[in-house]
């Protein structure tokens, strides 16, 4: 695993393109021509798995590959209107700060520094757009914040979760788009993604509320789980969002158990009581019993990235080796034996296509970032090997919404 991690490494760095100032920058997939800063799925995705492929290979070069795409990113940053973690701004100056952390970048810092602040001047009272949640609103925002350093930032977009929450039978949750009436309820788009971030930032600032306010919207969500008691399921929202697109399950980090499993660690460290892991075990009861990774049927288990597909079950799998002893490693192997086998090598190195069995042809482009392609399977891949070896779990970067392991 580690030689195709090296390859997915050695094809990123084959599309990358040149900027102005000796910078380096990525587009979504080969093909396109606009560069993306974003978290999600371009230059600031893939800087993490540079910083992840310098320490791990004990190799330099990649730390000054992240030197350059930190340039790229802080050019960016005046031109970019979207404040989101995943798709702007708070992402962007995450992976700047990691820079500035990893390699004393102070350049990367202080573009990190502008970035947020221009984040902070956009904030309405109450939010930054028509997202309200982990991926694209205010949530998402807090951890950046968080992480980043800026816990007054950090707060300011959490607060507002407390006067929009909306009471229901077992708990809150809130709306998550303006103006559209299903109610989400995982970590990318859901309740359990603001949860998340109320806990983080609750326990980081000492605010007993927003932690239980998130106890609050956690228990709504559990009330809703189909599948106990040895399994956790929940439906992707109520009612169902576009259900001509969208099926009702899914079993990955975005909007299945393999997510949800993140957060009931969280709650799991900040709450304490077994009630916690005991919801994160059934989650992976669901996710190893659901058929994952085989393709059952068409637009069943499409996808091999980190967000939607098996490098995100990856990173849960490897979690639970890291805290649990006794966890048997075999699903583990199960997932990097998919990810091998679906990989497209040769003398460009090595990447991942993913499914749409709705288009034609339903084999799409090889993708270059963190959510969907090679920078976020690639990081994957390296993690699994030094825990499968015993060495370091860590990862070099801390992703905002996940805990690191115990």
């Amino acid at each position: 695993m580690e030689a195709l991690a090296a390859d997915a490494l050695r094809w990123l760095l084959g599309v990358a393109r040149d900027t102005e100032g000796g910078g380096l920058a990525w587009t979504t997939r080969p093909s396109d021509d606009e560069h993306n800063p974003m978290l999600y799925s371009g230059t600031a995705g893939v800087i993490p798995l540079l910083l992840e492929a310098r320490r791990h290979f004990h190799d330099d070069r990649y730390g000054d590959t992240a030197l350059r795409a930190a340039r790229s990113l802080a050019a960016a940053v005046p031109h970019w209107d979207n404040s989101s973690l995943h798709f702007g701004l708070t992402g962007m100056a995450v992976a700047l700060r990691a820079v500035d952390d990893a390699l004393g970048d102070t350049a990367a810092g202080a573009a990190a520094d502008r970035a947020l602040d221009v984040v902070r001047s956009r904030f309405d009272g109450t939010r930054w757009g028509e997202l309200f949640e982990l991926m694209g609103g205010n949530a998402g925002i807090a951890l950046g914040a968080l992480a980043a350093g800026d816990t007054e930032l950090a707060l300011l977009a959490a607060a507002p979760y407390l006067r929009t929450a909306e009471e229901t039978r077992t708990g809150v949750h809130w709306e998550i788009r303006n103006g559209r009436e299903p109610r989400l309820h995982h970590i990318s788009h859901g309740t359990l993604g603001i949860v998340y971030a109320l806990t983080a930032v609750g326990r980081a600032t000492g605010r007993a509320d927003l932690v239980e306010l998130a106890r609050a919207g956690a228990a709504d969500v559990v009330a809703r789980d189909e599948a106990g008691p040895e399994g956790f399921l929940v439906p992707h929202s109520d009612p169902q969002d576009r259900p001509e697109l969208i099926e009702r399950y899914s079993y990955g980090w975005c909007h299945g158990p393999a997510g949800d499993a993140q957060v009931f660690r969280l709650l799991r460290d900040v709450l304490g009581g077994p009630e916690w892991a005991a919801l994160a075990d059934r989650c992976w009861h669901t996710v190893t019993h659901s058929g994952l990774p085989r393709r059952l049927r068409p637009g069943f288990w499409d996808n091999n990235g980190r967000c939607c597909g098996t490098a995100g079950v990856l990173a849960l799998a490897c979690d639970r080796l890291v805290e649990l002893p006794a966890q048997d490693e075999g699903f583990a192997h199960v997932l990097v034996a998919d990810l091998a086998a679906r990989a497209t090598a040769d003398a460009d190195g090595a990447r991942w296509s993913n499914i749409e069995h709705r288009a034609n042809p339903s084999t799409l482009e090889p993708l270059t970032g963190w959510a969907m392609g090679n920078a976020g399977i690639a990081r994957e891949l390296l993690r699994f090997v030094r825990v499968s070896r015993g060495e370091d779990p860590a990862y070099a970067f801390t992703w905002p919404d996940h805990p690191p392991a115990r």
